[in-house]
């Protein structure tokens, strides 16, 4: 997608993930073509609201969401989760701006490594690739001019 533009906005309460989901995110846009802006915010709640400002912008062709959540003793990571993931969703839908959940929901560091590019997995690079293809998918659908 050459020439188009790509909001990361990325949660930084676990410096360490966050830096891995924004590098894969980031090489995954610049390989297609594309630009790509990375705006920071403190924590996984925050995302959709960064999100939203993002798409409503104006200056992007989509965004993908990166961070990590990690259970604790209390309630506290269901509800972050749950708010993050449908408020991602809503900007999504109510924008038309794709917005892709890159956000690392998991029990244990372990388990967060494993899915920032320590294993066979990198949440960063396929929140990239979901945005990559959404936005395509928009291009194609979009009315004659």
């Amino acid at each position: 997608m050459a020439d188009a533009r790509f909001a990361i906005t990325v949660a930084r309460f676990y410096e360490d993930l966050a830096e891995r989901l924004v590098g894969g995110a980031t090489r995954v846009f610049e390989e297609a073509g594309g630009t790509v802006e990375v705006f920071d915010v403190t924590g996984a709640f925050e995302l959709p609201l960064s999100a939203k400002y993002c798409a409503e912008s104006g200056r992007f062709d989509g965004v993908a969401c990166l961070g990590a959540v990690i259970r604790g003793e209390t309630t506290h990571y269901d509800y972050v989760c749950e708010s993050a993931a449908s408020g991602i969703l809503r900007v999504g839908l109510d924008t038309g701006v794709p917005c892709a959940f890159g956000v690392l929901t998991v029990e244990n560091m372990d388990q967060a490594l494993a899915r920032a590019g320590d294993g066979k997995r990198h949440q960063g690079e396929d929140a990239a690739r979901a945005v990559l293809r959404m936005a395509a998918l928009r291009g194609e659908l979009a009315p004659p001019r």
